[in-house]
């Protein structure tokens, strides 16, 4: 069964992570922009890190037959210096016309702080103005509840903002209803040993339905594990799901969210 990886930091992963992927189904994958394991000293080192997500990933990915699909963005954690954030925000645009490039993201906050609201809300802006979609990193931290309330202000406070063109990742389950019953999309991040399990994002399934959700493995430097939606396929299986329902949610979903993206076209398999 064929599926799609819509969020995965393939920077982060080796060429074999690639194959295994391919081997287990994957034809596409989106890679939305992320902090590098250190704070980026100049918006020139940016411009190299977007440079690497639009031409040699696609190219890497294309020797197993996936296609590669980015985002781009200043990542949370590096929004804090507001004047410097806006440096690189200056250079985006011109990166939005690479063929790949399916939106803005993965912005959002990490600390719930003002700056990083400031420059959140300027993305959101951006998005708007150059008609892409969106992609949001909500807070890994107790304040996550906060967190995601606070992006949502911050999106319904943009009027040209459409709830169905925003993907609300790392969903949780003292989060996820408040995303959805607003008409946004809500991604959930299948991690080892944090975030989910495949177990409980089946039991998130279940229990919210299949509509406007996506699940990811979001692999990057960090303990994870790109093959945890096959896994997460193996225990819907097991549950006893149908293929319809699993296709849905690990092709069918993430398809018709990034295919609003003019970008997001896959080749026929």
């Amino acid at each position: 069964m064929s599926y799609i990886e819509p969020h995965i930091h393939m920077i982060s992963r080796t060429t074999d992570d690639y194959h295994q992927m391919a081997l287990a189904g994957c034809v596409a994958c989106t890679e939305p922009a992320f902090w590098a394991g250190y704070d980026r000293p100049t918006p020139e080192a940016f411009a190299d890190y977007y440079e690497h997500l639009t031409t040699f990933e696609p190219a890497r990915a294309a020797r197993f037959g996936i296609q590669h699909f980015c985002w781009i963005c200043i990542n949370p954690k590096e929004a804090e210096d507001v004047d410097f954030a806006r440096r690189v925000i200056a250079i985006i645009p011109e990166y939005l016309k690479r063929p790949n490039v399916v939106g803005i993201g993965e912005i959002g906050l990490n600390k719930n702080s003002r700056n990083e609201l400031t420059i959140l809300e300027e993305q959101i802006d951006l998005a708007v103005r150059h008609n892409q979609l969106i992609l949001v990193h909500t807070p890994h931290m107790e304040d996550k509840f906060k967190g995601t309330q606070l992006t949502l202000d911050a999106l319904r406070n943009n009027p040209g903002v459409k709830p169905e063109r925003v993907m609300m990742d790392h969903m949780e389950e003292h989060t996820i209803r408040m995303v959805l019953d607003r008409g946004f999309w809500g991604g959930m991040t299948l991690y080892p040993d944090t975030k989910f399990t495949p177990q409980r994002a089946v039991d998130m399934i279940e229990t919210y339905g299949g509509e406007k959700i996506w699940i990811n493995s979001s692999a990057d430097w960090a303990y994870s594990d790109p093959m945890l939606l096959p896994r997460t396929r193996l225990e819907m299986q097991r549950r006893g799901h149908s293929q319809a329902m699993i296709h849905k949610i690990l092709f069918d979903n993430p398809h018709t969210f990034l295919s609003q993206s003019p970008s997001f076209k896959l080749k026929k398999q």
